[in-house]
């Protein structure tokens, strides 16, 4: 037996009496149910705040838009320098041809096109903000066959500005075959013009307040000839295929 103050006794190991559980402190949460809806309502405020963040950032960008007004960049092939074009049948009589004698009655097999340009294309910025330029690679074909790559690295350019770009191509001894080295040929020979097509997809994005809009793109088509005998360039029309998002 054990004797405690205030005259209580307990036997040990015995269950304590009603007053003792009575007086112990009450120790523990809320309830299950409470902590969940807590939980809830904290979520529910990040969501509003959220919404109220996104809002707030379409509500400035709208402002943004209508006091810069931002307009389409405009990127064109300005210049085209011949350095050296050549047409090279395989046979003898049809490189007679190429250099302007007669067209051999034999149709070639093939035709080997030799050729270095350089292209300077100019980039305009109408706008009050800069633009940034992505990394742009220009395909240079003949009857839709690529021939070579013009690559323009990529750049910003401010406000209001006029940019020139220069880029060569270089193609040696490209092997033209069948049909297409037929009319590459006769192109040379008889027409001395060799119609060539540049296309290219320019990507853009306008920069406002250290931030970027999102990419334009613009696609330049160019159609140029190139007198063989002359060395020069005797045709050229681009435009703008069109504008997307």
């Amino acid at each position: 037996m054990t004797t405690r103050s205030n005259g209580e006794h307990h036997h040990g190991g015995g269950p304590p009496s009603y007053q003792q559980q009575q007086r112990r402190p009450h120790y523990g949460g809320a309830p299950y149910g409470g902590g969940s809806a807590s939980f809830r309502g904290c979520c529910c405020c990040i969501f509003l705040l959220l919404t109220f963040l996104a809002l707030l950032a379409l509500a400035v960008a709208l402002v943004v838009v209508l006091v810069v007004k931002p307009r389409k960049p405009q990127f064109d092939l300005n210049q085209v320098s011949v350095q050296y074009l050549l047409v090279t049948p395989p046979s003898s009589s049809a490189a007679s041809a190429a250099m302007g004698g007669t067209v051999a009655a034999a149709v070639p097999a093939a035709a080997y096109l030799s050729l270095n340009i350089t292209l300077l294309f100019t980039a305009v910025n109408p706008n009050k903000v800069g633009i940034r330029y992505g990394a742009t690679a220009f395909d240079v074909m003949y009857h839709g066959v690529p021939l070579g790559v013009a690559a323009v690295p990529g750049f910003e350019q401010p406000a209001h500005s006029t940019r020139l770009l220069q880029t060569r191509v270089i193609v040696d001894r490209f092997n033209v075959l069948q049909a297409d080295a037929q009319d590459l040929v006769r192109d040379a020979a008889i027409s001395d013009r060799v119609d060539l097509r540049i296309t290219g997809d320019v990507g853009a994005k306008i920069l406002v307040l250290g931030f970027s809009s999102p990419k334009v793109q613009v696609s330049v088509d160019c159609a140029i000839a190139i007198s063989p005998r002359r060395q020069s360039l005797t045709y050229k029309q681009c435009g703008v295929d069109g504008l997307s998002v």
